[in-house]
């Protein structure tokens, strides 16, 4: 293996990437008209599932022993689910979701939604249970229990309620931190088996749903077309991707303390629509790590037959990376992300990389145009630990730019020096990538230089 493979000098002007001819995937902005049409359809959605529980019921019903609160119930089961739902749709990343909020709306909403579902259908249980047991004069418990044991499909719905808690608890950011991904990852799968589990639960119960054919298969067909949704994008086309282009591992270089390159051969990668900046979800087929998918930026876009990923071993499974054999099988997700060039909205850029965020900034580099006189600012508390900085100083050559590296201690060099280093940022687009806490500081840098935040782009690591 070729160890310049990916030296910016030694690529000729000729080759696939030089000529364009390599497909790329333009991440879309959002489309406010596509936006506004699809809030107004998720408002019209919702008005339909609260209006069900008010057209089943009566106001005489309201009056009567529990009637305020089984009301309460079926209102807040109604909206529960249907925020599930379209927490299903959001996690299918279909792509016309990126068409109507872009990657990070999709993102953005699917974190502002999490918590709602799991409230509200828990609140719809504790309510119902208290309007059975009003409307019995029993003890809450002892009406728990009879529900429980006594109604269809209450034993799995009671199971699919304690999972999502459970999962409701655990994303606690407290909790959340100190969870290793791959654990993470694994919890969250149980959200669909939940979601599942509930299902028959709802139409065999449901006051919207018992006596409501017609609500009953409207109800039904929504959850399938969901389902679809992640079957095709997240199932279907990863396992076409990956068997079309067939990758496995070729390399494995280390490139300074914890950080590794793995670079991977495959086939009809010139027809990969990948841009500079965006990551893929990658599933490595050994017997520990098949299991579980993890998101790496590639750190240089595809050199037919190659493509290379570079990463920090932070936790068990990118530590594994370093450890990797030759000819080892990668299926692949994606790609993914809107921290690309097309994103760029001024005429020149300033690109800052906190550690391991340099391997976004080196392939965004790669899609900047010659001459763009890029200005990019490395930042690191080591030397050493400027990994890819050669190659990042010869792209930046090539395009007539600028590359500054600040070294040091955050109590040594501080990131204000950066609207010194880089005086008309404020007329630029600024690009950010790293450790979440260096992401949040740098935008807030860019932000006190005048930087607007539509021109504010990042794209962070959870460390």
């Amino acid at each position: 293996m070729d160890t310049d493979l990916f030296n910016p000098e030694l690529v000729p002007r000729g080759s696939k990437r030089r000529s364009g001819a390599l497909r790329q995937t333009v991440a879309p902005r959002p489309n406010l008209p596509l936006f506004f049409s699809t809030v107004v359809a998720g408002g019209l959605g919702m008005g339909l599932v609260l209006g069900l529980p008010i057209v089943d019921g009566t106001l005489s019903e309201l009056h009567l022993r529990g009637g305020l609160a089984m009301f309460i119930g079926s209102t807040t089961g109604m909206a529960g689910t249907y925020l599930a739902l379209l927490m299903v749709v959001l996690a299918s990343r279909a792509p016309i979701l990126e068409r109507v909020l872009g990657q990070v709306g999709v993102i953005h909403w699917h974190k502002r939604l999490a918590p709602w579902p799991i409230v509200l259908i828990s609140a719809h249980a504790v309510f119902l249970t208290l309007a059975y047991a009003e409307a019995a004069k029993k003890g809450v418990l002892g009406e728990a229990g009879v529900i429980i044991n006594t109604f269809p499909s209450m034993v799995t719905a009671t199971i699919a309620l304690g999972i999502m808690v459970g999962i409701g608890v655990i994303s606690l950011r407290q909790l959340r931190e100190r969870i290793p991904r791959e654990s993470w990852w694994l919890l969250h799968l149980l959200m669909y088996a939940a979601l599942i589990l509930a299902f028959a639960h709802e139409l065999a119960l449901g006051p919207s749903f018992v006596g409501h054919p017609l609500a009953r298969e409207f109800w039904t067909i929504a959850w399938l077309l969901a389902a679809a949704l992640v079957l095709v994008y997240r199932v279907g086309y990863p396992t076409y991707r990956s068997y079309r282009h067939r990758l496995s591992v070729v390399a494995v270089k280390a490139e300074s303390a914890g950080v590794v390159s793995v670079i991977l051969e495959g086939r009809h990668l010139e027809r990969l629509p990948i841009s500079g900046g965006q990551f893929l979800e990658w599933r490595f087929l050994t017997p520990r790590m098949w299991w579980q998918a993890h998101p790496f930026t590639v750190s240089a876009l595809p050199q037919p037959p190659y493509i290379r990923l570079t990463a920090k071993g932070v936790g068990n499974f990118s530590q594994e990376l370093a450890h990797l054999k030759v000819g080892t099988k990668v299926a692949i997700e994606g790609p993914y992300g809107s921290f690309t060039a097309s994103a760029q909205r001024r005429n020149e850029v300033l690109l800052i990389a906190g550690g391991i965020g340099v391997t976004a900034v080196r392939s965004v580099l790669e899609d900047l145009p010659i001459k763009s006189r890029p200005a990019v600012v490395l930042r690191a508390s080591r030397e050493e630990d400027l990994v890819l900085s050669d190659e990042i100083e010869k792209l930046v050559r090539h395009r007539k730019g600028t590359l500054h590296r600040l070294i040091g201690g955050r109590n040594e060099v501080s990131l204000d020096t950066i609207m010194t280093l880089v005086p008309d940022i404020a007329q630029r687009d600024v690009y950010v990538c790293g450790p979440e806490g260096f992401v949040r500081e740098a935008s807030e840098m860019a932000r006190r230089a005048g930087v607007a935040d539509e021109a504010i782009h990042q794209e962070a690591y959870r460390i």
